[in-house]
């Protein structure tokens, strides 16, 4: 009884200190951004990480539109997450209505559901998009959205 006890507390006590981890701040300036790429956008995007490498199976960045940017048509395997955090903008789910979504508003489009999002063509807006990744993929792209869809028309 006293060996296994022994055995018992020495697992205990040494657990913590082969577990231990330490907390880790990421400055912003470590994460730098960049232009959104034209084959995923129309106007200008400005795409800025959230976090690194440090958090597995999901992304997330800062997403900036200028008045008229836009994504493309897109799909997410397990769905995206928009929490809007500043200014004006649409969303639409393919042969859906056209939403406008404002800086507090949080859009939760569910797995395989094809949309876009991005400003108004008068305002500008920012989001953060968070998704996780299946199969090593956060994002199936697709065609662009056309000016007719875009202006609803």
């Amino acid at each position: 009884m006293k060996s296994t006890l022994a055995a018992l507390v020495l697992t205990m006590t040494a657990a913590p200190a082969a577990y231990a981890q330490e907390m880790t701040v990421t400055k912003a300036d470590s994460l730098e951004g960049q232009i959104g790429a034209a084959e995923t956008f129309t106007g200008t995007a400005y795409v800025a990480p959230v976090f690194g490498a440090n958090v597995h199976d999901v992304s997330a960045g800062h997403v900036t539109f200028l008045p008229g940017a836009r994504s493309a048509w897109h799909t997410h395997p397990a769905g995206q997450q928009l929490v809007v955090t500043s200014g004006t903008g649409w969303t639409q789910e393919r042969n859906g209505e056209k939403h406008i979504i404002q800086a507090g508003d949080v859009v939760w489009c569910p797995p395989g559901v094809e949309h876009w999002h991005g400003a108004t063509d008068t305002t500008s807006m920012s989001h953060y998009a968070i998704q996780a990744k299946v199969d090593g993929s956060a994002v199936a792209w697709g065609a662009q959205v056309t000016d007719e869809e875009y202006h609803g028309h």
